[in-house]
C-alpha cells in the first residue's frame, strides 16, 4: 500500500521517522507531507503511534496522464469503486492541486470526482448511488492532482490525528497537540526520553496544559491512539483486520505499562492563571496522565531558587507573544524570562516558542540552534538555549580569550598588514581631535586602499560598523572574501575591539524598497553619545546604524541655530536632527517620516534623553512630500535630507536630482518670514536646479559640514542653506516742478 501523511510545514523529517518506526522502508518527503509504502499493519501502527502527523491517506488508484476535468471524470468513472463502498454508505470528496493548469477550482474538481464515483456505482447497483455527507461520511475520498498525475485516496485516519480527545475546555492561546509534540521532539529532552531516562521536564507557561500532557504521553510511552475517543476511519474500510488491530493495541498497552514501571517521570507545569491550571488538570485527567504532572499556579517571573525542582532539567514552553498584550508588557515579560532562566536555572536546557522572533532578543541569551514551525498560520520560532553554569561560563570565557590571544599573536598577511598600517595612521591623525571635540563615533577608514574597499566606523571605542563595498563582478568571490577577512583582522588589531563587536555588512547600490530592507531581527540597541545627547544605534538589523556620521556637523549646526525656533524635520529617520533642535532650545518640533519603525526609533531617542513625546514634539507617519502639500503650518528652521531614490505607494518614484526642485519649493512654502531651510543630500553627482538658484537665496555650505574624518571624501554629501528672497518695495518716483525745472 502507498500512504500519504499530511503534516505541518517543516515537520516532514519527524513524520518520516514516525513512518520508519511504523515499519516502512520506503519513505519520501514531499512539499505537503510524507509518502511511504507499507502494509495495512504499517498504516494502522502509524495512526496509533504518530504524534506529529495530522492525517493519513491510503492511495487507491493512480493515473499519470489526465489533462482535463472531463478526463478526470472519465478516469474516475472507470475505477472499481464497488471495492470500497456500496450505495447504502455516505461519502465525501475533497481535492487538492499542485502545478496543475487545467483545474481552476478545487471544489469543482471534487464535484467531478464525486459524480464519477456515484455514476459508476449507479451502473453497478441498478441506479442506486451513495449520498453525500459533509459532516460525518462513512468514507471520505480525496483526490490530489499534480500536473497530469492524479491520485485517488481513501481517508485512513478519519478524525485529525492531533485530536487526541483530552481537550474540551481551553485557554485563549492554544497550541495544537501535534505541534506541541513537534516542539518537544525538537528539544534536547526528547533525546533523554529515547534513552529511557526522561529527566526533569517543565513548562512554566502551560496554559491549557498541552505541552506538559504531550510530554507525559512521550515519557510514559503512551501511544496517542490509546487515548483517542473516536474510532479510526480504517476500522470501517474493507480489508480491516480486527484481530491485527487488537494485537497492536495490546502491544501499545504493554509498552505503556513497561515505561511506567521503569521510568522516573518528573513533569512540572505552572501558569500565572488559576483558570488555566484547572483546565490543564482536567485535560491531563482525560489523557490519563494527571498522576505524572505536578501542576502549580505560579508566575514564572516570580520564581525563586526553591521553585526549581533540580540542578539539571529541560524547559519547553510557549509564552505569550504579544497577540493580547501591550508591547511594553510583552518586552518586559521576555526580559524577565531571561533573567529568571539565567538566575535560577543554570545548568538547564530551554526551548522557547514564540510567534515574534524579535522578542527573543529580550531574553539576552544566544540560542544554540533554532527551528521554525507554523501555529495556526503564524510562523513561529523555536529557540533552544543552553543555560550555562558559572563554571561553564568561565570556561567559555577562558577559551574565547585563548582563541583571541592566538589570533592576535599570529602575523597578519601582507594585505592585512597594509590595511592595519593605514587604519593606524588614520587613528593617529583623528583620535586627538575627535577627543578634543568630544566626538566618540567617527570614520577611521573609507576604501583608502582601493583593493580593500570598505567603510569602517568606530562607535564609542566599543563597536565597529564595517560596511564592505560590493566587489566588481570581475573580482572572484574567493578573492573578495579573503580581502574582507583581512580587513576584519586588521581592524581588530588596530582598534583592539573584539571580533564579536565588529559588525560586517555589504554595501551595494540600493533602489526602491530594498534600500530599507531589514538585514536581521535582533532588535538589539546600544547607546552612543553625540553633542551632549544619547542616541540609540542598531548594528545588526539595518544597513545603516541609525546615525549618519557624515551629518554630525550638520546636526551640531542645527543645535546652534534652533534656539526659540519652530523646527521641522522632513524624512526624519531616527530623529537625531530633532534631538539636536530640542537640545538647542527649539520651542516646538515636528518630525515626518513614512516609516513607523523609524518614527518609533525617533520617539525612543527622545525618551532616553528625557524629552517629552506628547507636548511640543510631534511625529507624523506620512510621505513627506504629500505632508507638505496637505498642511499649512510655518517653521523657522526646516531640515530636509531626502533619500536619493525611493518608491511611494501613492505616487511615482522620487529621484533627488530630478525632483528636488519640487521638494524644495514645497518646503519653502512652510518657511516663516526669515526662516531657513537646510537641504542635504548624499547623491554624489548632485547639482542644484537653476530654478532654485534663481528663485531663492541659496548658500552652499558643504565644505563647512564635512568633518575631519570625512575630509578625504568631500563628496560624501552636499548641503545648502536656502531662504526665501527678501522682496524690497521701491516707492514710485514722483515728478515735481521747481522754478520751471522738472526734478525727480
Amino acid at each position: 500500500m502507498i500512504f500519504f501523511a499530511a503534516c505541518a510545514a517543516n515537520q516532514g523529517d519527524l513524520v518520516s521517522e514516525e513512518a520508519r518506526k511504523a515499519g516502512s522502508e520506503d519513505v519520501r518527503q514531499t512539499q505537503s507531507g510524507v509518502e511511504f509504502e507499507g502494509s495495512w499493519e504499517t498504516g494502522m501502527r502509524f495512526c496509533l503511534y504518530s504524534r506529529v502527523a495530522s492525517r493519513l491517506l491510503m492511495a487507491l488508484y493512480i493515473d499519470e496522464d489526465t489533462t482535463s476535468d472531463e478526463e478526470l471524470y472519465e478516469s474516475t468513472l472507470a475505477l472499481p469503486w464497488e471495492d470500497w463502498i456500496t450505495p447504502e454508505k455516505t461519502i465525501k470528496v475533497t481535492c487538492t492541486t499542485q502545478s496543475c493548469s487545467w483545474i481552476r477550482n478545487n471544489h469543482y474538481a471534487a464535484l467531478k470526482v464525486k459524480d464519477g464515483i456515484c455514476d459508476h456505482l449507479k451502473e453497478k447497483f441498478d441506479g442506486k448511488r451513495p449520498d453525500v455527507d459533509i459532516e460525518h461520511p462513512d468514507i471520505e475520498f480525496h483526490v490530489h492532482v499534480q500536473g497530469d498525475v492524479v491520485k485517488w485516496y481513501a481517508d485512513f485516519s478519519g478524525e485529525a490525528l492531533h485530536q487526541r480527545g483530552y481537550r474540551e475546555d481551553q485557554t485563549e492561546a492554544v497550541l495544537k497537540e501535534h505541534l506541541a509534540a513537534a516542539l518537544i521532539s525538537r528539544s534536547e529532552w526528547k533525546k533523554t526520553v529515547n534513552d529511557g531516562d526522561p529527566g526533569i521536564f517543565m513548562d512554566p507557561f502551560c496554559g491549557s496544559g498541552t505541552i506538559a500532557i504531550e510530554a507525559a504521553l512521550m515519557a510514559a510511552d503512551i501511544a496517542p491512539g490509546l487515548i483517542r475517543k473516536r474510532p479510526y476511519a480504517f476500522q470501517t474500510l474493507p480489508g480491516f483486520d480486527e484481530n491485527l488491530w487488537a494485537s497492536l493495541l495490546e502491544e501499545a498497552e504493554g509498552r505503556r505499562r513497561k515505561a511506567l514501571d521503569e521510568r522516573d517521570i518528573r513533569i512540572y507545569a505552572s501558569d500565572i492563571s488559576g483558570k488555566a491550571i484547572r483546565i490543564a488538570k482536567e485535560a491531563a485527567a482525560r489523557a490519563g496522565v494527571d498522576g505524572l504532572i505536578d501542576f502549580k499556579e505560579k508566575d514564572f517571573t516570580q520564581f525563586t531558587e526553591k521553585d526549581v525542582p533540580g540542578d539539571k532539567g529541560f524547559i519547553v514552553t510557549d509564552p505569550p507573544y504579544g497577540e493580547r498584550m501591550r508591547v511594553e508588557d510583552i518586552d518586559r515579560l521576555y526580559t524577565d524570562i531571561g533573567y529568571t532562566l539565567q538566575t535560577y536555572f543554570k545548568g538547564w536546557r530551554a526551548t522557547i516558542l514564540t510567534g515574534s522572533s524579535d522578542l527573543l532578543t529580550n531574553i539576552d541569551m544566544k540560542p544554540d540552534r533554532t527551528n521554525s514551525l507554523y501555529n495556526g498560520g503564524i510562523l513561529c520560532q523555536a529557540a533552544h538555549y543552553i543555560i550555562f553554569t558559572d563554571e561553564e561560563r568561565e570556561a567559555l570565557i577562558e577559551r574565547a580569550k585563548e582563541k583571541k590571544r592566538i589570533r592576535l599573536s599570529t602575523p597578519l598577511s601582507e594585505g592585512a598588514e597594509i590595511v592595519y598600517r593605514k587604519i593606524m595612521k588614520n587613528l593617529d591623525s583623528l583620535k586627538g581631535e575627535m577627543e578634543k571635540e568630544g566626538v566618540t563615533c567617527y570614520r577611521i577608514y573609507d576604501a583608502d586602499i582601493p583593493e580593500y574597499a570598505a567603510a569602517i566606523d568606530v562607535y564609542e571605542g566599543k563597536w565597529i560598523n564595517l560596511s564592505e563595498y560590493a566587489a566588481p563582478d570581475y573580482i572572484e568571490r574567493e578573492t573578495a572574501e579573503a580581502r574582507l577577512n583581512e580587513i576584519i583582522l586588521a581592524t581588530e588589531r588596530a582598534t583592539g575591539i573584539d571580533l564579536e563587536n565588529i559588525f560586517v555588512k555589504e554595501r551595494r547600490s540600493q533602489k526602491g524598497k530594498n534600500q530599507y530592507n531589514r538585514l536581521a531581527t535582533s532588535n538589539r540597541f546600544n547607546i552612543v553619545r553625540e553633542n551632549g545627547l544619547r542616541l540609540l544605534v542598531n548594528f545588526q538589523d539595518y544597513l545603516d546604524t541609525g546615525v549618519f556620521l557624515d551629518h554630525r556637523p550638520v546636526r551640531k549646526m542645527i543645535q546652534e541655530m534652533a534656539e526659540g525656533k519652530r523646527f521641522l524635520n522632513l524624512f526624519c529617520y531616527t530623529g537625531t536632527a530633532t534631538l539636536n533642535a530640542i537640545k538647542g532650545g527649539a520651542v516646538s518640533t515636528v518630525s515626518v517620516d513614512a516609516s513607523s519603525t523609524y518614527l518609533d526609533w525617533a520617539i525612543e531617542n527622545l525618551k532616553i534623553n528625557g524629552y517629552p513625546t506628547d507636548i511640543g514634539n510631534f511625529f507624523y507617519r506620512d510621505d513627506a512630500i504629500d505632508w507638505l502639500w496637505e498642511t499649512y503650518d510655518r517653521y523657522d528652521l526646516i531640515f530636509c535630507d531626502p533619500p536619493t531614490f525611493s518608491n511611494s505607494k501613492d505616487r511615482r518614484t522620487f529621484d533627488v536630482q530630478r525632483d528636488h526642485w519640487k521638494l524644495i519649493r514645497a518646503a519653502a512654502m512652510h518657511l516663516a518670514e526669515g526662516g531657513t531651510l537646510i537641504f542635504s543630500t548624499n547623491f554624489r553627482r548632485f547639482r542644484m536646479d537653476e530654478r532654485i538658484l534663481e528663485d531663492f537665496s541659496v548658500e552652499d555650505i558643504t565644505a563647512k559640514t564635512i568633518g575631519k574624518d570625512f575630509e578625504n571624501d568631500p563628496n560624501i554629501h552636499k548641503c545648502y542653506l536656502i531662504k526665501n528672497k527678501v522682496k524690497v518695495s521701491v516707492p514710485k518716483r514722483k515728478s515735481f516742478r521747481i522754478r520751471n525745472e522738472e526734478r525727480y
